[in-house]
């Protein structure tokens, strides 16, 4: 009798461990997979912000902040893979589609006036012109430029140029940039006016020696918001050029710094609050003009920096705003004699170098063409097709409108130009245009 009930109780205490043991499986395979491993806690993930140090784009990414190094023993969290963005792709299609729809409806001539931006004097033959009626409105029937650039002179107050430019643009068959000078300091078109009610600011160098990038993203994004909202859509800025010569008087303190990668920093902060803000930023003025003497707008002006130090100083900043996204760079009259004997605007020496070895495939366009460097030298229709023959998109204010036209419609017809270059040039010009609203 002993002996069944001890074998009874062997047999509970097997049953109770067995029923123990399937109950301790069932517990485990329950669990969330992966619970078992070494989890990072919550709080010390840092989640990007929308600030002008982290914000970040396909177009134009904000100043960045430096990065933080991670722990040693940080897993790295590993993305999932993203399916692929079928509608940033149509997008793209329907961007090139329409681009190109419109090119196909323009006339040769239509094309060739695109390739100019000129000031609305020389379009209408006024002396000074501060509204918009008839003779503008005809003036862009027979003349449809591709832009419009406006002085001090015209800007009298708030309320006149915003009926101005409103007026300009409902005029015009294909979107005009219209475009003006505001730096700041010494070069400010409409914030040294307080009718215009634009921020007047300091001078580069002043931002420069602070080398704070979230206050020049600032800058950039009140200049495009109050810009913008006079109708204007291209500020002529930042300067990009770096002053390695003390007695440079064109450039000066429109220059961020002497030391090029300050003044990398404060150009990519500027380009992005402008372009951010839907205003075309312009770099100015490659490849560099801080090392002259000569003012450009009195006559020729001449560089002597080689190649290696292009690249190891000038071209740094000019470097920093192409791989932020500017749409646009303004080539300078200078001659640097180690890279052409032409003026930089009409060098296909320099183009190439902007193009090939800065990687820059935006709009190129001269500097003034009614400056004593080109107008001490070559009549409108001569600076006109050899800027083009350089590579170059649109000319700047030539001094005769009318004799630019016809120097490059007859290059043209006499094959000097090919009309496939000329396409070339107004796609440029249409891309950035839809892309910023311009032209739908």
């Amino acid at each position: 009798m002993r002996t069944v009930r001890t074998v009874i109780s062997v047999l509970l205490i097997l049953l109770s461990l067995a029923l123990l043991a399937f109950a301790g499986f069932f517990l485990y395979s329950a669990l969330p997979k992966g619970s078992t491993a070494k989890s990072q806690p919550t709080e010390n993930l840092t989640l990007p912000q929308e600030t002008p140090e982290t914000a970040d784009s396909t177009d134009a990414a904000a100043p960045e902040a430096p990065e933080e190094e991670a722990p040693a023993d940080a897993a790295e969290p590993e993305a999932p893979e993203e399916p692929a963005d079928e509608t940033t792709d149509a997008a793209l299609d329907n961007h090139t589609a329409r681009i190109q729809e419109l090119l196909n409806a323009m006339t040769l001539d239509e094309k060739i006036w695109q390739l100019f931006i000129t000031t609305p004097e020389s379009l209408t033959g006024a002396t000074t012109v501060t509204q918009a009626g008839d003779t503008t409105k005809t003036a862009l029937a027979e003349k449809p430029v591709g832009g419009l650039c406006y002085f001090a002179a015209n800007l009298v107050d708030r309320a006149q140029t915003t009926a101005m430019l409103q007026a300009t643009q409902s005029y015009a068959k294909t979107g005009l940039f219209l475009g003006v000078d505001e730096e700041g300091g010494r070069v400010s078109r409409a914030g040294s006016n307080e009718a215009m009610g634009v921020t007047h600011f300091e001078a580069a160098a002043v931002y420069g020696q602070r080398a704070d990038m979230a206050e020049v993203y600032q800058v950039g994004s009140t200049l495009a918001a109050e810009l913008g909202s006079l109708g204007f859509n291209v500020d002529f800025a930042p300067v990009a050029d770096v002053v390695t010569n003390p007695n440079n008087t064109e450039i000066g303190d429109r220059s961020y710094s002497s030391d090029p990668q300050v003044a990398a920093a404060m150009v990519s902060a500027m380009v992005d609050g402008l372009q951010r803000g839907g205003m075309v930023s312009c770099l100015k003025h490659f490849p560099g003009h801080g090392s002259t003497e000569t003012d450009t707008h009195e006559g020729k002006s001449v560089s002597n920096r080689t190649v290696e130090e292009l690249q190891s100083c000038e071209w740094i900043p000019f470097q920093s705003g192409i791989d932020k996204g500017v749409a646009m760079v303004m080539l300078s009259h200078l001659t640097n004699e180690k890279l052409s004997a032409l003026p930089s605007d009409l060098s296909p020496e320099v183009v190439s170098y902007l193009r090939e070895d800065l990687g820059f495939g935006g709009i190129i366009v001269t500097d003034s063409h009614q400056m004593g460097a080109i107008t001490n030298y070559y009549t409108s229709g001569e600076a006109a097709v050899l800027a083009l023959q350089a590579g170059v998109d649109m000319i700047l204010m030539p001094m005769d409108l009318q004799a630019a036209f016809d120097g490059v419609k007859a290059a043209v017809e006499d094959g000097t130009l090919s009309e496939a270059r000329i396409n070339e040039s107004v796609t440029r010009i249409l891309a950035v245009k839809y892309s910023f609203g311009i032209i739908s």
